[in-house]
């Protein structure tokens, strides 16, 4: 099982953070959120407590339904792709699903063999030039440069390890994953599929998921905010995740 911490008492959410954070990078939404559900933040593999723990996708979401058990999964990114695999796989432990900047996969095997070669490239910079050099050098991307300074976590972070981040870029970086659009249909739960407006590329992305999972899925994109939309626009965040749990009931 994946490490994972409990707050709130209610309908069961699990939270699943991004590639380099860990379960504190949630901020004051797991406050927020466990008002009305019981919230579980989880380390992902490879990830702060969970940080030993080296597994691809299909593994790691079996470890995080394991975990979570039956419930209400919403992850970010890198935690959207392990929630998506653990639906596909598992379709009786997710009763409602909401990805944050998810990814389906890339069709193009060119393109994901051109991934694979980044995530190797920033693993080997993991391990040559230390966790807080990388971590610097990540947040530069310029689909962080919207993101608040007081929700980068920089200091949560840290507390990760280079060889448990190494370890989640090969086994379940972008670059791995197999696409998932064929199997996209047979998800029968509720979907929310959130992207920012700033965020073009993962805006295209949820349109596309949208699309191919169907008539159960709903698409909301967030003014002013980026790849971390949740963080940048927490209230907004709230405003469209709210009303939608509600009526899961």
């Amino acid at each position: 099982m994946l490490w994972s911490k409990h707050d709130g008492i209610g309908p069961k959410l699990v939270l699943v953070h991004g590639f380099t954070q860990n379960h504190q990078c949630w901020g004051d939404l797991v406050v927020e959120m466990s008002v009305d559900h019981e919230v579980i933040t989880v380390d992902a593999p490879g990830h702060g407590h969970s940080s030993n723990i080296a597994v691809d996708l299909f593994d790691g979401a079996a470890l995080l339904g394991e975990t979570g058990g039956q419930a209400t999964y919403l992850g970010y990114s890198m935690g959207a792709r392990l929630c998506l695999h653990l639906a596909l796989a598992q379709h009786h432990l997710v009763n409602a699903l909401i990805l944050i900047s998810a990814n389906g996969g890339i069709e193009d095997e060119i393109l994901r063999q051109d991934r694979s070669l980044i995530d190797e490239i920033r693993a080997n910079q993991l391990e040559t030039k230390g966790l807080d050099a990388f971590l610097d050098a990540w947040l530069k991307q310029p689909m962080f440069e919207s993101l608040p300074e007081h929700v980068r976590f920089f200091e949560a972070r840290s507390t990760n390890t280079a060889a448990g981040l190494a370890s989640s870029l090969r086994l379940a970086g972008t670059g791995s994953q197999e696409p998932t659009w064929n199997r996209l249909h047979t998800l029968t739960m509720p979907v929310l599929i959130i992207a920012g407006k700033n965020d073009p590329a993962y805006v295209s992305q949820a349109e596309q998921l949208s699309t191919a999972i169907g008539a159960n899925a709903t698409v909301e994109l967030i003014a002013n905010a980026g790849h971390a939309v949740h963080l940048e626009q927490p209230e907004a965040f709230l405003a469209v995740i709210r009303p939608w749990l509600n009526s899961l009931t």
